[in-house]
């Protein structure tokens, strides 16, 4: 008997003055010097101190809203409205069973395990009356996501015989190996693609890496990429950011402004598809009421992910 949903992400700052406390938050205990947060603080300088996340995560929220009979809740791992502040709410308000959508479709560390550590947390700091919080799924293969996304890519492919990069953060090889995380990213490329007219041909590229040049990460970059292809004799792209449920900074500004720079100069024409957003709503939708109705059929392109990850899978391997 589920009585509360809370949608769980990421977080981010929505002016000038959050920007330092935010970072601060996302790499505590990470041992990050003071310059390298100094150069991140500047990005987001460049669009006034606000990511998009928060707005396109509020926009979520009220899409699912719309579209389930539970009260929906919002919390964030690293800003406001933080997921601890959001569980005192819940209980205050009586929610003793609980469903949490994290806005992220597949599974490393980062990704899944950290977010379920982040509900017992918040959780932990609630303590007596705090309620049982059930994470829904993986949706990497879902219909309702594959089709969203899918969408989006092929009204970008406005260039004739562009090549599609579908992109997604990079993570640490310690991590990667580990997870389902990149065999998930190659399955929901491969779904979409194989959907997009033509197909045309397609690849699969990360971003954003942010860890020592000493330690691996997943490649190819998607810069690096770029270059490559140019001189390939590859002359459009279209970049569709799959690992990404709607728009970060890694998006508005590792994709929209320094990939895009990196292809101009390349001699590549450049195109990227818009996120999902709060088209995923009725998708949110469908994963509450598999999970109200304890139904056994659930909507998958494939295998669909186990409601609790296999022993093994995503342990606490960070960057």
């Amino acid at each position: 008997m589920y009585d509360g949903l809370v949608v769980v992400s990421f977080g981010g700052p929505e002016g000038p003055e959050d920007v330092a406390p935010f970072l601060q938050n996302v790499t505590r205990g990470r041992d990050v010097p003071p310059d390298r947060l100094q150069v991140v603080a500047r990005t987001y300088e460049r669009f006034g101190g606000v990511s998009p996340i928060n707005a396109e995560t509020r926009a979520l929220v009220e899409a699912v809203r719309a579209e389930v009979s539970l009260p929906v809740y919002w919390g964030n791992r690293n800003w406001h409205p933080f997921l601890a502040d959001t569980v005192a709410q819940m209980a205050s308000d009586g929610v003793r069973n609980a469903l949490a959508f994290v806005t992220s479709a597949f599974g490393s560390y980062s990704s899944c395990r950290q977010y379920i550590e982040d509900i017992e947390q918040a959780r932990h700091v609630v303590g007596a009356g705090a309620p049982a919080i059930d994470k829904i799924r993986l949706f990497y293969n879902h219909p309702m996501f594959i089709e969203t996304v899918t969408r989006n890519a092929a009204a970008a492919l406005s260039i004739p015989g562009a090549r599609v990069l579908f992109t997604a953060h990079s993570v640490p090889l310690s991590m990667a190996a580990v997870a389902p995380y990149e065999a998930q990213l190659h399955e929901a490329a491969a779904l979409v693609a194989a959907r997009l007219p033509g197909p045309p041909r397609w690849e699969l590229v990360f971003q954003s890496r942010s860890g020592p040049k000493s330690q691996p990460w997943l490649e190819p970059d998607i810069n690096d990429r770029l270059r490559a292809l140019a001189a390939e004799g590859v002359d459009a792209v279209v970049v569709a950011p799959l690992g990404f449920v709607s728009d970060h900074m890694e998006v508005v500004y590792d994709l929209d402004v320094v990939a895009r720079e990196t292809a101009e100069r390349a001699g590549v024409r450049f195109a990227r598809a818009s996120t999902p957003g709060a088209a995923l709503a009725p998708m949110v939708r469908e994963l509450v009421s598999e999970q109200v109705e304890g139904r056994s059929d659930r909507a998958a392109l494939g295998e669909p992910w186990p409601d609790v990850c296999p022993a093994g899978h995503c342990i606490p391997t960070k960057p």
